[in-house]
């Protein structure tokens, strides 16, 4: 009886012991930081949570994401996938929800809006470059990521109207009237709800696109 009871708290022990070695060695539950598998769907933090619910309220469609490491620093943490903000857009990847928040409310009210009043026409589509990209910044020697390294970050690149037009920033930023107004009444608008926004007047590498994102702790609109 005394040996059978020894024998079972060697096993005990021998079996924390292999879970141990098993964790230690990556083979557990815990991230992968280096192949980008997911973890979890659950957001980490209350912060987190409470941007959630908001956009919720917003009435739009969109789905949390897993939490993905890929690598070299670059990560998508607390992220979404917009599915239907009311105007289709290209090329939505995952984005944080602090950005996907601020993304629809430009879009709704500050996009959308512009379109109708200035240029005459309902906006059906937002073009874009995309979110995530793990890379560094565009045009900057530092070395530093990306926001896009972060799912961070949006590029937007062009509007397609209902009459058929399409005004992109590469043209339009130093085209027509209409079109140079239109672009910069929805870049203002978005310097009022993202803490970078960045336009071809900032550099070469953004004459094509709107450059916006929510990093770092002050804003700067160029």
């Amino acid at each position: 009886m005394i040996r059978g009871r020894r024998i079972r708290k060697r096993g005990i022990r021998n079996g924390a012991l292999f879970a141990l070695i098993l964790l230690l060695a990556g083979c557990g539950s815990g991230p992968d930081r280096r192949s980008g598998l997911p973890t979890s769907h659950a957001p980490t933090s209350a912060q987190a949570r409470q941007c959630l619910a908001d956009l919720r309220r917003t009435g739009i469609s969109f789905t949390p994401l897993p939490d993905r490491y890929f690598g070299g620093g670059c990560n998508a943490i607390n992220s979404v996938k917009l599915l239907d903000i009311g105007t289709p857009v290209s090329n939505l990847g995952a984005m944080t929800c602090p950005l996907a928040e601020k993304f629809v409310g430009w879009a709704r009210y500050g996009a959308q809006p512009a379109a109708r009043f200035i240029l005459g026409s309902e906006l059906v589509r937002i073009e874009t470059y995309g979110t995530y990209a793990c890379r560094n910044m565009n045009g900057n020697m530092s070395g530093n990521l990306s926001e896009h390294a972060h799912s961070n970050a949006v590029d937007v690149s062009a509007f397609i109207l209902a009459d058929g037009r399409r005004i992109s920033v590469k043209d339009g930023w130093q085209g027509d009237d209409r079109a140079r107004q239109f672009l910069r009444v929805i870049h203002d608008s978005a310097c009022k709800r993202f803490r970078t926004v960045l336009s071809p007047d900032y550099n070469a590498a953004h004459r094509d696109h709107f450059h916006f994102d929510m990093g770092g702790k002050g804003t700067y609109c160029r």
